[in-house]
């Protein structure tokens, strides 16, 4: 199930390598890929969701679509200053990973920062309560973004 997720995943994904925004029919997309249009939905729940990146508009009925915008900030200060609303005083760990893919994606940090930052939010690292882990990880997130967009605006200072 994993590897056809990742391929509707992928297939969505070069769909918009151009555009900020898609239309899809879910019934159409589960009949490519010959599976259940739950499977569609699962994946843009999982896949395309605000903490990475997107907003998903759907409209039901005959006519019904799936649009896929993928958000568009305008600056990095406005991207930071998002990221450290939606993290809050307290973030579980799928979140914080969803917001480090983000991240990746969008060239802020490498393949090693992404993986180390995963590494840190990650639930073995944290051995506290449930409930203090996720405060505690809010607060060692909140710090790691801050310093990558710190290091992103040094690093484009040094390059000019």
């Amino acid at each position: 199930m994993a590897q056809l997720s990742d391929n509707i995943e992928q297939f969505i994904k070069e769909l918009m390598s151009e555009d900020a925004h898609i239309e899809l029919r879910r019934n159409e997309l589960a009949q490519h890929f010959g599976c259940a249009p739950s499977q569609i939905n699962y994946v843009l729940a999982t896949r395309f969701s605000v903490d990475h990146g997107y907003i998903i508009e759907s409209r039901r009925g005959g006519g019904g679509y799936v649009r896929i915008v993928r958000m568009q900030t305008r600056g990095e200060e406005n991207l930071l200053e998002s990221l450290l609303k939606r993290v809050g005083n307290s973030v579980d760990e799928e979140t914080a990973g969803a917001i480090i893919s983000n991240l990746y994606e969008r060239k802020l940090v490498t393949k090693n920062e992404a993986l180390l930052m995963k590494s840190a939010v990650s639930r073995n690292a944290l051995a506290l309560p449930i409930s203090a882990k996720d405060v505690l990880r809010a607060a060692v997130f909140r710090n790691m973004l801050m310093q990558v967009f710190k290091n992103h605006e040094e690093a484009k200072r040094d390059d000019v």
